[in-house]
């Protein structure tokens, strides 16, 4: 396994298989978000290596993620997956030939470099004291009196900004491609048990940016691409998928 080298793993989730797996581990979500059940499907199947971020495109496109597991570590881990998980994650296909659907991507990339990307966030900031979600788009507008702001522009202005504070890129262009109120599943703190986890609803802007990005910053950047982006990454947001720039 190289430190420069991350894995780009590509798996095709059965829908079936998924729903019956979530539903019988009391995952399902109201509003149909899978973020919450991907991410306990990846730690049963996966363990401590479970891959991180990812992302799920839809059921045709199946879901990415980075891993810094070689395709044949990844195809141990699969190998003693829980069946009914690595069935749900379809590893038994996609796994079957170390390295079929993992590829090496790169890590290390020149400063100045510029690359295309595309990522889904939750756009939201932490209020003071009490440390709440907010909506970012509408924390800038009570900030700004009432002011009639552009929620596109809200939330590119608060991805630049995050990419500032995180380091090792800042934003050339972006916009907002896709929007929605969404409310994801997450689970409470511990009581007297596993079983005394509560589940609530969040809900919240989920928001897919694309546009360009430059990296000012190799070794941050690496670490950026390796964590991902914002909030809430352990559930299906954050994940920087890049291409090339535009000309």
């Amino acid at each position: 396994m190289s430190s420069d080298v991350l894995h780009l793993l590509h798996t095709q989730p059965d829908p079936q298989r998924l729903a019956a797996w979530a539903a019988r581990h009391r995952l399902l979500d109201a509003q149909g978000d899978l973020g919450y059940a991907l991410h306990a499907l990846l730690h049963a199947a996966f363990g401590e290596h479970a891959p991180q971020p990812f992302r799920y495109l839809d059921a045709e496109q199946g879901l990415l993620a980075y891993t810094r597991l070689s395709p044949a570590e990844l195809a141990q881990c699969a190998a003693l997956a829980d069946p009914d998980a690595a069935a749900a994650l379809g590893l038994g296909q996609t796994l079957r030939h170390a390295g079929m659907n993992a590829r090496p991507f790169p890590l290390l990339w020149p400063a100045g470099h510029v690359l295309g990307f595309e990522v889904r966030v939750r756009p939201i900031v932490r209020e003071g004291k009490t440390g709440r979600e907010r909506d970012a788009f509408l924390a800038a507008v009570e900030k700004s009196g009432g002011a009639e702001l552009n929620r596109s522009v809200v939330y590119v202005q608060w991805l630049r900004e995050l990419l500032a504070r995180q380091g090792g890129a800042e934003l050339v262009d972006a916009s907002v491609t896709r929007y929605q109120l969404l409310g994801v599943t997450r689970k409470g703190s511990k009581g007297s048990g596993t079983d005394a986890r509560q589940s609530r609803l969040v809900t919240g802007p989920d928001a897919v940016l694309a546009g360009q990005l430059r990296v000012t910053d190799p070794q941050a950047f690496a670490q950026l691409l390796g964590t991902g982006v914002g909030r809430h990454r352990a559930f299906g947001f954050g994940m920087l998928l890049l291409r090339s720039a535009r000309a």
